[in-house]
């Protein structure tokens, strides 16, 4: 029987977020500026052809993510002509119906040639220009990975244009979760597992991404800060077989995944012995042939990621979801992994049962 893996992530952080951001804006409403309006859109990013990895399938599918309109993002415009900042880290957030608008200096409209707007969220107040405004790079904190980094792809626009600007974000972190099930072939060891907690280890949650405004895409740098998240933790029985797998929720285990338990992580080289999912189970009592095997607790496995993903890399803008298969059969063996990776297409989130 095969015995899965998948992999999601946790989101409800987002909109807690949304009170800890304070931003100095500048009077936008003062006479001479006008007003701009962005047609904001959360899109697929980064999608690529189903292959297969070394441990099973591996899928492009798709998904989708809310986006906090209390949490500003950050908008940079630059002059195409002379490649000289116009629109510097304004701090731009949405209204109660998801709309989007700012207020832009005047002089703007005076300029001859197109205006490359770039985009990113959740806004950062110290971004650092490179290479004569050609590129930026924002500094993310693990609060901030928090959030679901995105950034947007770039766009031109003629001043003519300015009254609708588009902006179309993609993600730039991972979205990592889990479901589970009891992988056991012998009927009468089935059923008899109970899952008690589930830890990630050495999840990349800090750093710098350079965002190109010439060829709208990125690139990361880690910072070497990770932590640890705790997945799950409390008494769920773990159901039999692929048709019993359910997704890991927070303290329970769910149906859907709307409800699971989930997290944000930079994208990462996953190295031997580094990156490990850790597992603590109860067993229940059971009778074999006339002999009772006593219950067992806190029995703890531990996991590495390596040699799972093609190149041992995680790819950002894509969402993980592993297979977790417990197997009584081989005595308490170690829980066997595939993997399953799927495109992470996203949307403005609508409301709590659309995801």
């Amino acid at each position: 029987m095969t015995r899965p893996v998948y992999i999601w992530a946790a989101l409800a952080t987002a909109l807690s977020l949304s009170a800890c951001v304070k931003v100095d804006g500048p009077d936008q409403n003062r006479p001479g500026n006008r007003k701009v309006d962005f047609d904001v859109s959360v899109t697929r990013g980064g999608g690529k052809p189903a292959v297969k990895t070394k441990a099973g399938g591996y899928e492009v599918g798709e998904s989708e993510l809310k986006m906090d309109p209390g949490i500003p993002f950050g908008l940079v415009g630059i002059d195409v002509g002379t490649n000289s900042l116009l629109v510097d880290n304004l701090p731009v957030s949405g209204s109660g119906n998801g709309s989007y608008s700012a207020f832009l200096e005047n002089g703007i409209w005076d300029i001859p040639t197109p205006i490359s707007f770039s985009a990113y969220y959740p806004y950062v107040r110290d971004i650092r220009y490179e290479d004569g405004y050609s590129s930026y790079t924002i500094p993310y904190t693990a609060q901030e990975t928090e959030a679901g980094p995105l950034v947007s792809k770039t766009v031109q626009r003629a001043v003519d244009q300015l009254n609708m600007v588009p902006l179309q974000f993609q993600h730039i972190t991972n979205d990592i979760g889990y479901k589970i099930c009891d992988a056991t072939d012998d009927p009468q060891l089935q059923g008899l597992i109970r899952l008690r907690k589930v830890t990630a280890t050495n999840v990349a949650q800090a750093g710098i991404f350079v965002n190109d405004i010439t060829l709208s895409r990125g690139i990361w740098h880690r910072q070497g800060y990770y932590r640890d998240v705790v997945v799950f933790e409390g008494d769920a029985p773990v159901g039999v077989g692929s048709e019993g797998e359910l997704f890991i929720g927070t303290d329970q285990l769910v149906s859907k995944k709307t409800e699971s338990s989930r997290y944000y992580s930079i994208p990462d080289e996953i190295v031997m012995g580094k990156q490990t999912v850790e597992v603590v189970y109860d067993v229940d009592s059971f009778t074999v042939n006339g002999f009772t095997y006593p219950a067992l607790e806190n029995q703890l496995a531990r996991y590495s990621l390596y040699g799972l993903l093609p190149d041992n890399v995680f790819e950002y803008g894509k969402q993980y979801t592993f297979h977790l298969g417990l197997d009584l059969c081989k005595v308490y063996q170690e829980i066997v992994f595939s993997a399953s990776v799927s495109g992470w297409e996203t949307k403005i989130y609508e409301d709590n049962e659309d995801f």
